[in-house]
């Protein structure tokens, strides 16, 4: 069988998930099997950045008022 490449926007959606905590062990092993390791790394990074712009607004929005 031969392995499915993956794109970067399904490492940012496995890495999302990943940060909700929720996913499917299916889900898991689909993507164990075919998303690049590098893509991962990346989509962590970013996902870890906006993060961080997310709850510096929140945090903004919430002192401001």
């Amino acid at each position: 069988m031969k392995k499915k490449k993956s794109s970067f926007m399904q490492s940012m959606k496995a890495v999302m998930w990943g940060f909700l905590g929720v996913r499917k062990k299916a889900g898991l092993q689909e993507d164990v099997a075919s998303l690049s390791f590098v893509h991962i790394i990346i989509a962590g990074i970013v996902g870890a950045l906006i993060f961080m712009a997310v709850l510096l607004l929140i945090v903004k929005a919430v002192v401001s008022h």
